[in-house]
């Protein structure tokens, strides 16, 4: 890690984070015509740039992935929990765009290609010190559509997406509780043992969340799997249209 440099106001304090001296001085070269822009300190790893990050206070951290001794993903993390932390613009050789969007939500302003950093390293300081994001369009189209909502499902189609996650058995046991038949009843309908409808009653409060009756009931009548006639009878009198099993 280097000693910390001083920059004059108005000027984007930048830091450079890159396991390569190599690297580090090609982009220290890069800025130093830039009039607005000040490189005020290097480090070789993640974890001397946090340390840097809190001694220099720079405006902008321009900072490596892949590197020995403190990868790039988990410096930025810990940069982000700082109390004022600086913009972290990720200049990597991935172009993966899946793979380097979570860095976003992770705290990071943006990621630049090294293979493009000739070219658009000072637009991309200047872009994430103003508090705006910088990425490339296939990756912005990519971050659009993820933040895009999504349509809000109705009531009954809700129900629907939930009906489908239980098994054909499981969903004639749901109907038979809701018109108010007990377990007895139901296993001698299906074939099988109360225990059985115990079984296949404990899998749809696993998937769905219900335990009470009432729940099965507001659930079948959503769905039109009983009707409002069926379940006046129901609780009127359980059990007492005791249907065989459908073919």
């Amino acid at each position: 890690m280097t000693a910390c440099n001083s920059s004059e106001n108005g000027v984007i304090r930048v830091m450079l984070v890159d396991d390569h001296a190599i690297l580090r001085e090609g982009l220290r070269a890069l800025l130093r015509p830039v009039p607005d822009i000040r490189v005020v300190g290097e480090a070789e790893n993640g974890v001397d740039a946090v340390t840097a990050v809190a001694e220099c206070a720079p405006d902008v951290v321009v900072m490596d992935l892949d590197m020995p001794g403190g990868d790039g993903a988990t410096a930025t993390r810990a940069i982000a929990q700082l109390p004022k932390p600086p913009k972290v613009l990720i200049l990597t050789l991935h172009t993966e765009e899946e793979q380097l969007i979570p860095l976003l939500e992770d705290g990071a302003s943006g990621f630049l290609s090294k293979h493009t950093a000739q070219t658009e390293l000072v637009e991309a300081i200047r872009v994430v010190a103003a508090g705006d994001v910088f990425v490339r369009s296939s990756a912005a189209r990519l971050l659009a559509a993820n933040a895009r909502p999504q349509p809000r499902k109705s009531p009954v189609d809700e129900a629907r997406s939930q009906l489908a996650q239980l098994s054909g058995r499981e969903q004639s046991v749901l109907r038979y509780v809701a018109e108010g038949y007990s377990g007895v009843e139901i296993g001698r309908i299906l074939g099988v043992t109360s225990k059985s409808v115990d079984t296949y009653k404990n899998r749809i409060a696993q998937k769905l969340g219900f335990t009470h009756r009432t729940h099965y009931v507001r659930f079948a009548l959503r769905l039109g799997l009983i009707s409002d006639d069926e379940h006046r009878h129901s609780t009127d009198e359980p059990g007492r249209h005791l249907r065989q099993p459908e073919p």
